[in-house]
């Protein structure tokens, strides 16, 4: 899965990178620990470039705690999932990051942090979208796509976020006609390093860059 992530791209130069542009509500940055509920960035269909929340409330809820925090999205069952079905066929998008966060459990159960991130290249997870509303209430928000990880970090966990490169991008987003789910993959071996990190990561109230310094 993935349920904390790092962003530290100033919106302009992410807006240029995906020739997208920008809303004027964008989340701030460099945010070294970004969480489930927090707005995040997100590149949609016609290149715009939109402050969403990281959690994905599907249309049935009647309020936005009516059931699970949905952060994450399995590709493997994404296209038959009621919650996912419709925003896997219209509503992909691009969510940029610059790395991201997994755990392991030492022999005495305590949560040991990891920071994961590309050796080269910039990171964008797989993403799909949905506008929730209720009277007056309306958030739009988003989950990452995850499948199986590969054989290099599922020494950290069994499951990974779907990342694109730069020429899967317009093809995610629709531009490119159909064939989308073939991206749904694992990234390749050597795609990712990581290192351990503070605890102090632990706590979603955590800043700074020292979060992703190595322990």
């Amino acid at each position: 899965m993935c349920g904390r992530f790092v962003t530290t791209r100033p919106t302009d130069e992410i807006a240029q990178m995906f020739d997208a542009g920008p809303a004027n509500d964008m989340p701030d940055v460099p945010d070294y620990n970004v969480c489930p509920t927090d707005p995040v960035a997100v590149v949609v269909a016609g290149r715009k470039l939109v402050s969403m929340r990281w959690g994905f409330i599907p249309s049935w809820y009647k309020t936005p705690t009516d059931g699970p925090l949905l952060i994450n999205a399995r590709a493997e069952t994404i296209a038959e999932k009621p919650a996912f079905r419709e925003a896997c066929r219209a509503r992909r998008c691009l969510i940029p990051a610059t790395g991201f966060y997994e755990w392991t459990k030492d022999a005495d159960g305590n949560r040991l942090p990891w920071y994961i991130a590309p050796e080269d290249g910039p990171l964008t997870f797989a993403g799909v979208w949905q506008v929730w509303e209720r009277g007056d209430a309306r958030h739009v928000t988003c989950a990452i796509v995850t499948t199986a990880a590969n054989q290099a970090m599922s020494a950290i966990h069994h499951r990974m976020p779907v990342t694109l490169s730069p020429d899967q991008w317009a093809l995610w987003l629709g531009e490119e006609g159909k064939g989308a789910a073939r991206l749904m993959t694992a990234a390749p071996e050597d795609r990712f390093a990581f290192h351990r990190v503070s605890p102090a990561v632990n706590s979603n109230r955590a800043l700074g860059a020292g979060l992703i310094e190595p322990l």
